[in-house]
């Protein structure tokens, strides 16, 4: 054993660290009586109100006795959890069966490694079209796409994560996340200006530069730093592909017959106004967004089984077509390949839903970016002053709250009117917000999916060292850094030239 090897935290061990200090935190909080008060919006009325949030106690009888109770229904509802498991079923499949190593050679064979990198990088960014699922689906495949192109694929996840995460806000598609924020953004702009309405296109014009120049950027800090920084990395494939046969162009006939079949029957029912059509929408919404995505779509509910399925089929009809599953029986037996070994991150998913579950239920969270908020109530910066505010203070309060909603509420009610009163558009705010939350979103243990990435890393991890929890954020720190430059640089340079920021004509000021 090599002396100076560095011994490694592992995941599992971090986040029941971060578990014991929100417990004893939230002791320490409520003793000092941390509490702040936060404002809201009536959407009926267009009122204040405010209302007094103080720091609940778990380090007590009754806190300990919260922690035993809930921790059960709180890793089984952990969303992460039972979309991973249902989309590994397909995935596996797609593997088992080969689809996924004869199918990325015939698309990557003649491309240059930059141009993949570039693809996945570019994908995972405007993923959010698909929601949170994109973080199941997109890092296991990535890392299998590096593997099968003979690189570490250990590179395909940490690009990958990055695209997803400093590409979270960048939605050249308005998605039901958009929505959800422009409502909020709408009810506190009105309290300055009744009338004031808002368009689900206000943005496409940044958000499209955004998008390719941040494709660009990562993919190119991709192939020139970070990518150095990994291994060669030692696969266990014993065949590489060189030329595809005819049974594996057999296979991907069968594959490309079945899914094409599927993706028809799946688009027909999402196309509201064809008959018997749109079976998949929720129509008692108006925005063809909410239809997709509303608590009560068809669409929304079942997308992660309707994935799984459409991987399912890929990996059978190749596998049948092939001949590298003979039989209905080997195609069942390949439905639990991806689960095999699964122990350790099913550990690492209860301890990380534990430590999410209890931050949120302290309000500590929520009490933190409330104080960040009074800043702008506190100095009155206008222009680029207060875009940088804005930027810093939403990349900050990220690290301990990373979910979009749930900061806009505690931000918007306060941060809108400041804009408006200041001669800049709600518009303009959201954008800010969006841009800079993506920036540091990677960077925290306190996102669902950081759990995920974390787990995937240690799947490929080689000669037995855990990839540590401090070491996956290290690995996203670089992007984390161009992202912040670029995007609060376009931010600024929009501002200064006045630039429209979408196709209905809303500018900054």
């Amino acid at each position: 054993m090599n002396k100076k090897e560095k011994k490694v935290l592992h995941p599992i061990t971090a986040y029941i660290f971060l578990i014991v200090i929100t417990i004893i935190g939230s002791g320490i909080l409520n003793l000092l009586d941390f509490s702040h008060e936060i404002y809201s919006v009536n959407s009926a009325t267009l009122e204040y109100s405010r209302n007094l949030i103080s720091v609940e106690n778990l380090f007590s009888l009754e806190g300990l006795q919260y922690i035993f109770s809930s921790s059960v229904s709180n890793f089984v509802n952990f969303a992460p959890l039972s979309s991973l498991i249902i989309v590994l079923i397909g995935i596996g499949v797609m593997e088992k069966s080969e689809f996924l190593k004869t199918a990325v050679t015939f698309l990557t064979k003649k491309m240059k490694k930059n141009t993949v990198t570039f693809l996945i990088i570019f994908i995972s960014i405007i993923a959010s079209l698909m929601g949170d699922i994109s973080y199941i689906i997109i890092l296991p495949i990535s890392a299998l796409i590096f593997k099968y192109g003979k690189r570490n694929p250990l590179i395909g996840i940490v690009c990958a994560f990055a695209g997803l995460t400093c590409g979270q806000g960048l939605s050249i598609i308005f998605t039901s996340m958009d929505s959800s924020l422009l409502s909020l953004s709408l009810v506190s702009a009105q309290v300055v200006d009744k009338g004031y309405r808002m368009a689900s296109i206000s943005g496409i014009f940044i958000m499209t530069a955004a998008t390719f120049l941040l494709a660009f950027l990562l993919t190119s800090l991709t192939e020139r730093v970070v990518a150095e920084k990994f291994s060669k990395y030692e696969s266990e494939e014993e065949n590489e592909i060189e030329e595809l046969t005819k049974r594996e162009k057999r296979g991907l006939a069968f594959a490309a017959i079945a899914a094409g079949i599927y993706v028809i029957v799946f688009l027909y029912n999402i196309i509201p106004g064809l008959p018997f059509g749109g079976n998949f929408l929720d129509n008692s919404q108006v925005l063809y967004v909410d239809k997709l995505f509303s608590y009560n779509s068809f669409f929304q509910n079942g997308f992660v089984f309707i994935v799984t399925i459409f991987f399912v089929i890929l990996g059978a009809f190749y596998g049948l077509g092939a001949k590298t599953l003979k039989n209905s029986r080997e195609v069942v037996d390949t439905l639990g390949h991806s689960l095999d070994g699964i122990g350790k991150t099913l550990v690492l998913i209860f301890f990380a839903s534990m430590s999410i579950s209890l931050l949120r239920k302290t309000n500590i969270n929520t009490i933190v970016v409330a104080y960040f908020t009074n800043a702008f109530r506190v100095v009155n910066f206008q222009g680029l002053p207060l875009i940088i505010l804005l930027f810093s203070i939403t990349l900050i309060v990220t690290f301990i709250m990373p979910g979009s909603i749930n900061k806009w509420v505690v931000l918007s009610p306060v941060v809108i009117p400041v804009f408006m009163n200041a001669g800049m558009t709600p518009e303009f705010a959201q954008i800010i917000f969006r841009f800079a939350e993506s920036t540091t979103l990677g960077l925290t243990p306190y996102m669902a999916y950081f759990v995920i990435y974390l787990a995937i890393l240690n799947k490929y991890s080689q000669n037995n060292q855990p990839i540590s929890m401090t070491q996956a954020i290290k690995y996203q720190l670089s992007y984390t850094v161009v992202t912040i430059i670029l995007l609060l640089g376009l931010l600024l340079l929009w501002y200064i030239i006045g630039l429209p920021l979408g196709i209905n004509g809303v500018t900054v000021l």
